[in-house]
């Protein structure tokens, strides 16, 4: 694994994280717009007995679970990036690195908080990837 792999985890993670927050509030929306049933007594063995919201209610569960377990990832991974960036020299390659990995900052915007150009920030993020100590 390359640090930029690695250090792109995180960005990934974060991602899928938000990706599935959305999907909780689609299910949300859709448990609370289900349509009730009607009084009259129908018995179809093959349509399921719970109300439809239930389905919903268990399609959040399961992905809220799966969250938890994504986010205590990525507070674990983050700590461990936290710690292999302090173990870089340079405070310049420092701050382009938190900023790009765990700010999800633009290269624009790094430029702009460091106060160089944009080639310089390129400059200073190959330095800094080279000189990042990855996992054993």
């Amino acid at each position: 694994m390359t640090p930029k792999e690695y250090l792109n985890q995180a960005r990934h993670l974060d991602a899928l994280i938000n990706c599935r927050l959305r999907e909780i509030d689609y299910w949300r929306d859709l448990s609370t717009s289900v349509a009730g049933s009607s009084f009259e007594e129908h018995h179809n063995p093959n349509r399921p007995a719970d109300a439809p919201f239930v389905r919903c209610l268990e399609k959040i569960d399961a992905i809220q679970r799966d969250v938890e377990e994504k986010v205590t990832h990525l507070v674990s991974l983050r700590e461990d990036i936290n710690t292999r960036i302090d173990m870089l020299a340079s405070h310049e390659e420092q701050m382009v690195l938190r900023y790009r990995y765990l700010d999800n900052c633009t290269w624009e915007e790094i430029a702009a908080m460091v106060n160089v150009s944009l080639r310089t920030v390129h400059r200073i993020h190959g330095s800094a990837l080279q000189n990042f100590p990855l996992p054993e």
